[in-house]
């Protein structure tokens, strides 16, 4: 096993979505795709990019827009769940989630712009598959059933 290696997100005005249990940075708020998802715990939201997260084994769920192969996503430093990456659709409609990251609003915290970032990583300098992430909790109330699923953890 190797040495534990987090990327930083510099400040750049946008939003930072950080691991709720150990601070760790996750993704830049820019990087939302679509906040009208929903996990087995409530709201999620569907990020485009993300960072500090390992992935799982790979599983086929049924999900309210059909079936999908999806591997859950831990945050690297405090191995904490935060949602799923999509890797495979069956339904044509929904292959736009695929590669794509659902985060747990409720393990995830904002940090204000300008707040707290560290420097390293240039912004667009993402590292490969396995170090990706997502998450949010902004405040506010979109709420809606486009995904949600059944899939017991």
């Amino acid at each position: 096993m190797g040495r534990l290696l987090l990327v930083s997100l510099p400040a750049t005005g946008a939003v930072i979505y950080r691991c709720k249990h150990c601070d760790t940075p996750l993704a830049y708020g820019t990087d939302i795709i679509s906040k009208m998802f929903r996990c087995k715990n409530g709201k999620a939201y569907l990020f485009g990019k993300m960072v500090n997260v390992n992935v799982g084994e790979k599983d086929d769920r049924m999900m309210t827009t059909g079936m999908h192969t999806v591997c859950d996503i831990f945050c690297v430093a405090c191995g904490s769940i935060l949602g799923w990456k999509y890797l495979a659709a069956v339904e044509k409609a929904q292959r736009y989630k695929e590669g794509k990251f659902i985060l747990d609003r409720g393990v995830v915290v904002a940090a204000s712009p300008g707040g707290g970032a560290g420097a390293g990583a240039a912004h667009g300098m993402w590292p490969d598959h396995q170090q990706q992430t997502s998450g949010d909790d902004d405040g506010d109330d979109q709420d809606s059933d486009e995904e949600s699923s059944d899939h017991q953890d």
